[in-house]
């Protein structure tokens, strides 16, 4: 049985290091599917959060002017900016006549086209019908000087001019606006200009001779006097961006105003209205801008929203008419082609157990309110989603988990090949080392030289033998050192001890205070004297406890500490305590010497006694820096000091350690705590009852 446990024995490290890795990898494995659950359970938690975000993004976007430019408009899209379809505003009406008025209502509602070359261009009605009727075109773009139209002129080519077509099936109507400044002379370099459009019926011959201005086509123009290009250097070089507005009477518009009591507003047909606008150069040129010219960027639509929508994700806008809905908008997340996902992991993260929502289709609701009426949203997901990506993710990593299992695998045989099989050779040899060291303290018997060598092994063995031979020396120098500090504290006690008492005999009188600082310096020498290390020794001392006056002795103590500002409270009456006087002393001797290092210069230390009914307590406070809260005990423990270097400078980290130590063997306690303005150090002491 013996030769069979010994057998078993040799192949324990095999068993060990077999058994390690196997654990290793199941432990790679568990921690993977306990990393899917978790992230399972973070995803099903963070899906709710990511809706509920989701639902306050599209709110907060259609309850700004452009979101409800949206809502007013929810067919209008890319095509419909291309077609010139106007829009229905936000807003009854604009006030055409005034720039900044325009500016700020064409922006906030976001209804401008952008185009190539500084040009937008936004063609919109206003959500009030009595407004008039009219079709608002408002936008920007970029030319040279304003050349003007000379009234009298019979051809209107010499100037800048707008044409502008609407059309309505079969309807059309098309007008042609030359450029006409309010002022007269030509504007210096640097100023803006102001003018108008003044608008004709487009005749085919071009010859206005005679022709009237419309009176309900209005339209401004202002040109800015700077230049879009720094480097130009003369006027006619210099390229300015002109705003324009204007209001073009559509009297298809205007007769189904007109014709009922309670029109219908915005018209069912507005969607087939189609604007165009032309800027024409001087001449023969190609327009300046035009709107059906390729490149625009229609503004926001809602169609949009769609981007903010993850797969499985709907999004349904009702309009709430008198307590019915009509959906005017279904909008859904687009499905992105996703990676391929392990079949078995989409079963195993389907299995992972996690704390479910409360229903795994999730339907949030919200109502935004319009001038022309109130929106429902309402917005769907489907949690189950959630396992579709986190499958892939796995599937991805999966193959990492695959390497780092191949590579527990061939670490195993590496080891086991290399280092197990030589090791297990040598620990055969050295199997014996424990038992002969337990016989009779046998390292000196013990001897691994024969087994030195030049590969693994035999370095090994050679370090062994080598490691053995400095143990051997170590313990022998160890013994003799420990001999040797023993005999010089024995010397050292007893050379200090002689003088100390010659020194006693000098001043024999007890009240005279040598007297009693001669005494704890032979009380000091008796604790350490014989001792093997100071810690033990102070552990091991023996105190003299008597009734001690706490009130008086911590008045001699603060007058006779050499310490200034040491001021007292609360010992004017006599407080009896059990306690060794000497041992008393070290400790508030050691606590003063702390103070004194750490107080700022010219601060008191203040000694506050305080009794009840079985205890005395003498707080020691000083002003100063704060003790780290977790060292409010470790400062108590035998070398420790905040100084880097402090045995270098005389502090040991053993004066609270005594202190700790002497209040104890009293019967007393010492805590730190820190105060608002420093640190305060408590000692208390049981009460010495009267015989």
């Amino acid at each position: 049985m013996k030769r069979f446990l010994a057998w078993l024995a040799s192949f324990r490290l095999r068993i060990l290091l077999r058994t390690s890795f196997l654990l290793l990898a199941l432990v790679v494995l568990v921690m993977t599917v306990t990393v899917l659950q978790e992230e399972k359970q973070r995803s099903y938690d963070t899906y709710q959060a990511s809706l509920n975000k989701t639902k306050a993004q599209i709110v907060a976007r259609l309850h700004h002017p452009a979101g409800q430019l949206a809502l007013l408009n929810p067919r209008w899209d890319a095509a419909s900016a291309a077609a010139g379809r106007p829009l229905v505003l936000p807003f009854s009406a604009i006030d055409f006549d005034d720039q900044n008025k325009v500016r700020n209502a064409i922006e906030m509602a976001g209804c401008l086209v952008q185009y190539p070359d500084h040009g937008s261009l936004c063609v919109a009605v206003g959500n009030n019908p009595w407004a008039g009727g009219f079709i608002y075109a408002a936008g920007t773009f970029a030319s040279g000087p304003l050349e003007a139209h000379r009234i009298g002129d019979e051809f209107l080519d010499g100037a800048h001019r707008l044409r502008v077509t609407v059309r309505l099936r079969e309807q059309s109507w098309q007008w042609i606006a030359p450029f006409e400044p309010l002022a007269n002379g030509a504007p210096t370099r640097g100023e803006g200009v102001r003018g108008r459009f003044t608008g004709y019926v487009e005749l085919p011959d071009r010859d206005y001779t005679g022709a009237r201005p419309l009176k309900e086509f209005r339209g401004w123009v202002w040109q800015s006097g700077r230049c879009l290009d720094a480097a130009a250097d003369d006027e006619e070089s210099c390229r300015k961006q002109s705003f324009f507005s204007l209001r073009l009477p559509v009297e298809s518009l205007r007769q189904g105003i007109l014709q009922s009591a309670r029109p219908v507003w915005p018209p069912a047909d507005l969607d087939q209205y189609k604007v165009q606008v032309e800027v024409l150069p001087p001449g023969e040129g190609a327009p300046l801008f035009a709107s059906d010219r390729p490149g625009a960027v229609p503004p926001f639509a809602l169609d949009a929203l769609s981007t903010l929508l993850l797969p499985g994700e709907s999004l349904s806008i009702r309009r709430v008419d008198a307590g019915s809905e009509r959906e005017v908008a279904l909008l859904a997340g687009r499905d992105e082609a996703q990676e391929l996902s392990s079949p078995l992991l989409t079963r195993l993260i389907r299995r992972l157990p996690v704390e479910s929502l409360e229903a795994t289709e999730v339907e949030l609701r919200d109502e935004i309110a319009t001038p022309l009426g109130n929106y429902r949203l309402v917005l769907k997901g489907d949690a189950r989603s959630v396992n579709k990506t986190l499958s892939v993710v796995a599937t991805r990593l999966s193959w990492f988990i695959g390497a780092m299992l191949g590579a527990i695998a061939i670490a195993w045989l590496v080891i086991e090949i290399g280092l197990i099989r030589p090791i297990a050779r040598l620990t055969r040899r050295t199997r014996g080392l424990s038992r002969s060291v337990q016989a009779d303290g046998g390292l000196e018997r013990y001897d691994l030289a024969d087994l030195r060598g030049g590969d693994e092994l035999g370095l090994l063995a050679g370090g062994l033998d080598e490691l053995l031979q400095r143990v051997r020396e170590d313990a022998e120098r160890g013994r003799i050192r420990s001999a040797q500090e023993k005999d010089m504290w024995h010397a050292v006690g007893h050379e200090i001890m002689s003088p100390l008492q010659s020194l006693l005999a000098l001043h024999g009188n007890e009240a005279d205070p040598s007297h009693r600082y001669i005494s704890r310096m032979q009380q000091a020498v008796r604790v350490l004297y014989g001792s093997a290390s100071p810690s033990e020794a102070f552990a091991g001392s023996q105190l003299d406890i008597a009734a001690v006056d706490l009130a008086a002795f911590v008045n001699n103590v603060a007058e006779n500490a050499g310490i200034a500002d040491v001021v007292c409270h609360g010992t004017a009456a006599p407080v009896p305590v059990r306690a060794d006087e000497f041992a008393l002393e070290d400790v508030f001797a050691h606590l003063l010497r702390n103070a004194e290092r750490y107080r700022p210069e010219g601060s008191p230390i203040e000694l506050t006694l305080a009794i009840d009914d079985n205890t005395a307590s003498v707080t020691v406070a000083n002003q100063g820096p704060a003790i780290a809260d977790d060292m409010l005990e470790r400062i108590f423990e035998y070398g420790v000091s905040d100084q880097a270097e402090s045995a270098a400078a005389g502090n040991r980290g053993q004066g609270l350690f005594v202190a700790r130590t002497y209040m104890a063997k009293m019967g007393g306690t010492i805590v730190a705590r820190n105060t608002a303005d420093g640190v305060a150090f408590v000692l208390t002491l049981p009460r010495a009852r009267p015989a």
